[in-house]
């Protein structure tokens, strides 16, 4: 949770701050040349639409898709960890840590190499983008991160409910789905929220597999505008804002619900 509390302590005015940065901190540096700031910052408004419409949306897309795939790899991963069958756990556990332990940007190199450009069903070439490989990238992680959360929140629960439930003659099953899990899910919102708040502000690894999201398309819009140095603090600038106000309120909502759900002693 410390992302999440890290990003709701910050003051409600920082996006104000840091865009008041974007705007002075080149002025005199923009204005020794014949490209000045005020250029920089007309060649960033002119380039936003694009921005945020086919760069900033695409990363939303692509945490959509990573959070959803990670957690439903990860549910099933995470209660994996808690069979009773050695085997089942041992593998559970391993491939968590495995992949809860790998740098996120290797793990992404390894999935754009590994998976093929193309695949054929009943003679049908489907294609396989680089956006579809960056979402199994950034799933990986989110999965054995999810499935901790979900390990953790069930040995969470007190040990009499699991005797109560035994004492009634409940399966292992029944009592699973029927008493532990529906206590877990309100524990798990606020870590699951956190982590997709991580995952949105490690979107911008896809860039660097030619991924076209907001970085990419900035880069490409800096070059459009004959890539002059003073466009760099103006869009990278930009690009760090509006990180910020997607996942500030993220993150105020998340500390919201932890303080709500929390466990009264």
């Amino acid at each position: 949770m410390m992302v999440s509390r890290w990003i709701a302590g910050l003051p409600w005015w920082t996006p104000v701050a840091i865009l008041a940065l974007i705007f002075a901190w080149p002025l005199t540096a923009a204005a020794q040349g014949k490209f000045t700031y005020t250029d920089a910052m007309g060649e960033l408004f002119r380039w936003m639409p694009f921005l945020l419409t086919k760069g900033f949306l695409f990363n939303v897309i692509i945490s959509f898709f990573a959070m959803g795939i990670g957690t439903m790899a990860g549910a099933c991963l995470g209660l994996a960890q808690i069979s009773q069958n050695p085997a089942t756990r041992n593998l559970a556990k391993f491939a968590t840590q495995a992949f809860r332990n790998s740098p996120w940007l290797v793990l992404l190199y390894i999935v754009l190499l590994a998976l093929p450009f193309e695949i054929v069903i009943f003679g049908i070439i489907v294609p396989v983008p680089d956006w579809m490989k960056a979402v199994i990238g950034l799933a990986l992680p989110i999965m054995a991160n999810v499935s901790e959360v979900v390990r953790g929140a069930v040995q969470s629960v007190p040990t009499a409910q699991w005797e109560a439930s035994e004492a009634l003659a409940f399966s292992r099953m029944q009592t699973l789905w029927q008493i532990i899990l529906p206590q877990c899910f309100k524990r798990m919102i606020p870590p699951w929220m956190n982590w997709y708040a991580i995952l949105t502000m490690a979107t911008p690894l896809c860039s660097l597999l030619g991924v076209e999201e907001l970085i990419t398309l900035s880069r490409q819009a800096m070059e459009g505008s004959d890539n002059h140095p003073e466009l760099l603090v103006p869009f990278y600038g930009f690009a760090m804002l509006i990180f910020f106000a997607y996942c500030y309120p993220i993150a105020r909502w998340t500390i919201s619900l932890e303080r709500k759900y929390a466990v009264k002693l």
